[in-house]
């Protein structure tokens, strides 16, 4: 806690170790000026929520002392997985996982589709973008991110009982809201500007996923990705 704000510091080894990485040491101890006795909160990224006090306020390996231990913090009785076209400006697909991760999302898989304009992504920047936004939104579990895949293969490895592709394209389909179950897993593929490819969609369907849409409007791709991230959400309110 700092004043009213609480600052949440990740420590994924927190169990073998009571000691901050040296980027989260530095911003501790040289930016927050924290002391010995000052008090942190951390998460692990797994669903572990702690509070603990400095003993050692190293800029490059604070030290600190456990005091409190909550497990499953703020676990959610449903899993959500989006798999997402990568987009042409990778700035667009980054605020997609920022905004993801803020709203609450359990896995990301970045797939390429027969139009997609981008092929190669650089995961370990994706993966600082998702632990920013968690932290800054208070999460204990981290979103996975997969690595980048095929549609194909995609479609043929996922086994959840609730798959949807949202598409385009004139067919016959109801709204995500509509047909998506609260409390229930889901996977959502959502496709690159171009869309998917009429193959792509029935190739999807024979395997169980069931066609949605997101709105009249037309959505870019990481409009619509957190669009149904934020139905979902929404639909899982208490």
């Amino acid at each position: 806690m700092f004043g009213n704000f609480i600052i949440m510091f990740y420590c994924p080894d927190i169990l073998h170790s009571f000691t901050l990485s040296e980027e989260e040491s530095q911003h501790a101890v040289r930016v927050l000026r924290l002391q010995t006795g000052d008090e942190l909160e951390l998460v692990d990224g797994a669903g572990g929520y702690y509070k603990a006090v400095i003993s050692n306020p190293h800029p490059k390996h604070c030290e600190f002392v456990i005091k409190e231990t909550f497990t499953e913090f703020g676990k959610r009785d449903y899993r959500l997985h989006i798999a997402i076209a990568p987009t042409k400006n990778i700035e667009r697909l980054e605020w997609f996982i920022e905004k993801c991760t803020e709203i609450g999302i359990d896995e990301i898989t970045p797939v390429i589709c027969r139009f997609s304009e981008r092929k190669i992504i650089k995961p370990e920047r994706l993966e600082k973008i998702i632990v920013s936004a968690a932290k800054q939104s208070l999460k204990a579990y981290f979103p996975v991110l997969n690595p980048i895949c095929s549609f194909n293969e995609f479609i043929q490895q996922s086994t959840a009982s609730k798959k949807f592709i949202a598409h385009c394209y004139e067919q016959d389909k109801q709204l995500l809201q509509q047909v998506y179950q609260k409390s229930s897993d889901a996977v959502i593929l959502i496709g690159p500007e171009g869309d998917f490819s009429p193959e792509e969609v029935q190739s999807a369907i024979q395997p169980r996923f069931l066609p949605v849409s997101l709105g009249s409007s037309r959505l870019r791709t990481e409009t619509a990705g957190i669009a149904a991230c934020h139905t979902v959400a929404l639909m899982n309110e208490k």
